[in-house]
């Protein structure tokens, strides 16, 4: 498989759906968990995406769009008014700094804690998650979700739909769907997360039901072009597993291709050749994650450079963001980038999420 030559440049202009982009570099989602009480959004994160809004696009951290939807506590929500009114000066701070938001709509499925919402998790299956989840009081086993019964499903479908109206009436500029990295979405495409025998589980076509739902009904709620979603081709995060994984996304991808979305979000969770041949497949605007998110690996401008000769249409940055505000001049200009401090990433407070500066030139 060979690599084309790059005919854009990560700094090109793009219009996605009815936004123009000025570059190719998109801001990916991370949980940051620095949301106050209720899931509401703070002064802090205004500044944190507001100093980040030279992004072409940034893609929110996972917002839950329903208390039993929430993950791990700390998270922001948008499923109440209250929610809504906190988001309002985050979104009109990065259009301030002339940036573009699209907010990431998570329902955690199976990955949350009771004592985290007050509600036992609800997924495909009564399987639990491998590994611990954030709460309260630290980390925890996952508990056994309750299983939902085929009556339940739809409901939880559109709720992806209501948060995403709520976005829009807070101000974000679209939405994206987190269908990646073990959460409900991805928990109804896997294999052993979802054991259900109705029309939601078993046959490939049944796996893909359940995200082409929330995406059918994200998009009658605020249009195909406010609409994305996000993708682990054959991931394992929180102990998923996926059969006929170059099968099972060609049929998504397809199915999706109808609803002519804003775009797909792929993770680097397969190999190149299927990633290539899903790209292939793809009618509408690709975003490439070029790096396992998780891994080893920070993403950087050859990773980028790689993945527009691929064919990538924008390219997304996780990590690299953290410290790097202005992480689009420091690649553009070639200027050092910046290691981010692990120990911050979840600790609260705004050191290690506002306190990063952008490069100083030595006067």
């Amino acid at each position: 498989m060979g690599i084309r030559a790059v005919n854009q440049s990560l700094f090109d202009s793009y219009h996605l759906g009815d936004l123009r982009l000025p570059n190719r570099v998109v801001m990916a989602p991370m949980s940051r968990v620095r949301a106050a009480a209720g899931g509401l959004a703070t002064p802090s994160m205004a500044t944190y995406y507001a100093q980040r809004a030279s992004a072409g696009l940034i893609v929110s951290e996972g917002v839950q769009p329903s208390l039993v939807g929430q993950s791990n506590p700390g998270t922001p929500g948008l499923h109440t008014d209250e929610q809504v009114a906190s988001w309002r000066p985050v979104t009109a701070a990065v259009h301030a700094n002339g940036g573009r938001i699209f907010a990431q709509i998570m329902h955690g499925g199976r990955v949350s804690h009771p004592d985290t919402t007050g509600l036992r998790p609800v997924g495909p299956s009564a399987v639990a998650a491998v590994g611990e989840v954030f709460t309260p009081t630290g980390p925890q086993p996952v508990p056994v979700p309750r299983a939902l019964g085929t009556a339940e499903v739809p409901e939880h479908a559109e709720s992806y739909a209501s948060a995403a109206r709520r976005a829009v009436d807070a101000g974000f500029d679209g939405v994206e769907l987190h269908g990646a990295n073990g959460y409900l979405i991805s928990q109804f495409l896997s294999s052993n997360a979802n054991l259900r025998t109705d029309r939601y589980g078993g046959s490939l076509a049944n796996r893909v039901r359940f995200a082409v739902d929330a995406m059918e009904a994200t998009v009658d709620a605020v249009g195909a072009a406010r609409t994305g979603i996000r993708l682990s081709p054959g991931g394992t995060f929180w102990g998923v597993e996926e059969r006929d994984v170059p099968e099972l996304y060609a049929l998504l991808l397809g199915e999706l291709a109808r609803l002519e979305p804003a775009y797909v979000h792929l993770e680097a969770t397969a190999d190149d050749d299927v990633l290539v041949a899903l790209r292939r497949a793809w009618p509408g605007t690709l975003i490439m994650n070029p790096v396992l998110p998780m891994g080893p690996e920070r993403a950087g401008r050859p990773d980028a450079d790689r993945w527009l000769g691929l064919g990538a249409d924008l390219i997304s940055f996780g990590r690299a963001f953290i410290a790097n505000p202005d992480l689009v001049e420091r690649m553009r200009a070639g200027l050092p980038i910046a290691p981010e401090d692990a120990a911050t990433y979840f600790q609260g407070g705004d050191t290690g999420y506002v306190t990063y500066p952008s490069y100083q030139h030595a006067g």
